[in-house]
């Protein structure tokens, strides 16, 4: 297959050989902004994350192979992907760990008064803080149970947690507690100490949480975004989080990225606010590799 591979893949040259053995053409693009390195109709597959925000799919007309190094395929025309028959595939499971890792973490950080006692240290004050909260035996509601979820929800868990997921498609998961479809999201939101979005963005999910459903929690709940910043009423979570109506919030994603100055989040203390960076793991290349490798063997076994 001729494939064309960007720069998306950070190992990808360290796999062209392989490739090649497997018996695929590569045309290598390191910045998916720049100029094709080859005829758009050459190319029958591709490895890539952003590249048709760039460059158009329906410039590409012999394509038939996608391979995303992204979880979620909201940067892709999904309906020419359908339209013409193209396979498509993401990154599925490749930063679920680090990604959970992030939203307990986040959440520790809120409820241990991490930012108390950094602010102690820098200017060498001994004062103790009797506000201090524990994970164990809170209720976590985890919307969208793919991978993701499902890996924030076993972390939760082993903290004494009671988990329960809502998505599209609910099943029997021993990682959950519970899981109910989305339709009765509603009713979990009064019970939740901590909301942990998973969510892929859709048309179904944007705002998803909205200002009317951050109104249903209570003023000691924290919400935690890792999914897609549309999912999420920026402005209401803003104002709830500062005039007291929920503890804090742990962001990695942004209704507009990067994140403006002038947006309110950045100065409010409940918030642990990081730039689209939960991903980020050591462990990422080796899982990003079998995920692809895997994937090209499947397809051409078809």
């Amino acid at each position: 297959m001729n494939l064309l591979v960007t720069g998306a893949w950070t190992d990808a040259k360290a796999h062209f050989e392989e490739l090649a053995a497997m018996g695929h053409s590569i045309a290598f693009l390191q910045q998916e902004k720049d100029e094709l390195p080859c005829d758009p109709v050459w190319v029958e597959g591709v490895i890539c994350n952003g590249l048709f925000l760039h460059h158009p799919i329906g410039l590409f007309p012999n394509l038939r192979f996608i391979q995303l190094t992204s979880a979620g395929f909201d940067r892709v025309d999904m309906d020419c992907v359908r339209a013409h028959g193209i396979e498509i595939r993401g990154a599925r499971g490749v930063y679920s760990i680090p990604m959970a890792e992030f939203a307990v973490a986040g959440v520790l950080q809120l409820y241990k008064q991490a930012r108390f006692f950094y602010d102690n240290q820098r200017a060498g004050l001994w004062e103790k803080h009797r506000g201090l909260l524990e994970l164990f035996g809170k209720t976590v509601t985890v919307v969208g149970c793919g991978s993701v979820g499902t890996e924030c929800a076993k972390r939760f868990a082993a903290f004494g947690c009671r988990v329960r997921g809502v998505d599209i498609l609910p099943r029997e998961d021993a990682a959950y507690a519970s899981m109910l479809p989305l339709s009765e999201l509603d009713g979990l939101l009064p019970e939740t100490d901590v909301l942990v979005l998973t969510v892929p963005l859709t048309k179904d999910t944007e705002l998803l949480i909205d200002g009317r459903r951050l109104g249903l929690l209570k003023s000691s709940a924290v919400v935690v975004n890792i999914s897609r910043g549309k999912v999420l009423d920026e402005t209401s979570l803003a104002e709830r989080l500062e005039n007291g109506s929920l503890r804090g919030a742990v962001l990695d994603v942004f209704e507009e990225e990067p994140l403006p100055e002038a947006n309110p989040l950045w100065k409010l203390e409940n918030v642990i606010l990081t730039p689209h960076n939960s991903f980020v793991g050591e462990g990422n290349g080796g899982r990003l590799a079998e995920v692809i490798l895997s994937a090209l063997v499947s397809f051409s076994h078809k």
